[in-house]
């Protein structure tokens, strides 16, 4: 047997573990989360609108799975360990948030500290280098790269957590992406990172079969927004081999891309009204999709096939010489601002 049928047999392999893990943990997280009070009361704020109480038991349910999979597959080793722990203060900030509930500064406060720590231990971009700018000189292009990480990691962090507006709906779209990463860091001969999204992967496959409709669990913040930061460092740490960056550097943006439009969204909307960008409404992707008269799982299904879409397109960009790369990603953009301008000239006025 070859090396790359052995690699997927143990991708597939660490899929089912995780599957099976969250399966088994999901019950115990929801378990935990009602002894404790950790629920989501109905009304307590505008955009929520479920029917009856639910556990904020997802942050509890992937945390102890994560623990338990990446003990198992020795994926205690860097940099899988600065995620995890950058991500575990993702974690216990979302926690505190599910159980008092945070203002804005708190939450920033706890992922620009987890950025800082994912820095520290060399995990970070690098598109820009010392001959893209060589006038400034190495570090000022190294602190160039920073930023552009703090504003990746913090950007996609609160993207994932902006969507998780409907049952099943974050949770789908980042057990897509995880898929993707996997697939493209196996034909990257990342295999580490193949196993590393491979858990999650299966962390997202188990509790979806809890936070579907109607949901018995949900992410939470602590749940939405560690989940959106490992993303965003998985994507950090995908680099194809043999490809230009120019045919490369915008697939983990198209790979995130419906999340980053849902995010572009609410703010343009909320600015042009002179509201608060993080107060709570229904002006997400998915509302203005019921507003227009889908049901709600068909408004989440069209979403994640608009994100399984871009996914493919971005593999396909890979195999593209720059030019053609550029234009798909080119055209990608415009369509996703021709449909923010649509939304907020032509969306209901429930919307």
């Amino acid at each position: 047997m070859t090396d790359a049928f052995l690699q997927l047999v143990e991708v597939f392999k660490v899929n089912v573990c995780g599957i099976v893990t969250a399966l088994i943990i999901g019950p115990l997280a929801i378990w935990v989360a009602e002894r404790v009070g950790l629920v989501d009361i109905p009304g307590s704020a505008a955009h929520k609108q479920h029917a009856h109480q639910t556990p904020l038991a997802g942050g509890l349910a992937i945390a102890i799975s994560a623990v338990i999979l990446v003990t198992i597959f020795h994926l205690w080793k860097s940099p899988f360990a600065a995620i995890l722990a950058a991500a575990a203060i993702i974690f216990a900030f979302g926690l505190w948030d599910d159980i008092k509930g945070l203002s804005v500064s708190p939450k920033l406060i706890g992922q620009i500290l987890a950025t800082i720590l994912l820095i520290s231990a060399n995990v970070y971009v690098r598109i820009l280098d010392d001959s893209f700018i060589p006038i400034l000189g190495p570090w000022v292009v190294k602190i160039l790269n920073w930023l552009i990480t703090a504003f990746w990691l913090v950007g996609i962090t609160n993207s994932v957590n902006l969507i998780d507006s409907m049952d099943g709906l974050a949770v789908g779209i980042t057990k897509i992406a995880f898929a993707f990463f996997m697939i493209m860091a196996l034909v990257a001969q990342q295999n580490s990172l193949a196993i590393f999204s491979a858990v999650f992967l299966g962390i997202c496959l188990g509790l979806e079969l809890y936070n579907t409709i109607p949901a018995r669990l949900f992410l939470g913040d602590s749940g939405a927004q560690t989940l959106g930061f490992i993303l965003a460092a998985v994507a950090i740490l995908y680099t194809p081999h043999d490809l230009p960056q120019a045919s490369s550097w915008f697939v983990p943006i198209m790979v995130l891309a419906v999340p980053i439009f849902d995010t572009t969204l609410v703010v343009v909307s909320r600015l042009r009204r002179h509201r608060p960008v993080f107060q709570g409404e229904l002006t997400h992707t998915y509302h203005r999709l019921v507003a227009y008269g889908f049901a709600p799982n068909q408004a989440v299904l069209v979403i994640h096939m608009t994100s399984l879409f871009l996914s493919f397109l971005a593999f396909i960009a890979l195999s593209l010489v720059p030019w053609q790369a550029s234009l798909t990603f080119g055209l990608s953009v415009c369509t996703g601002i021709a449909l923010i301008i649509y939304f907020e000239c032509k969306s209901p006025r429930s919307s």
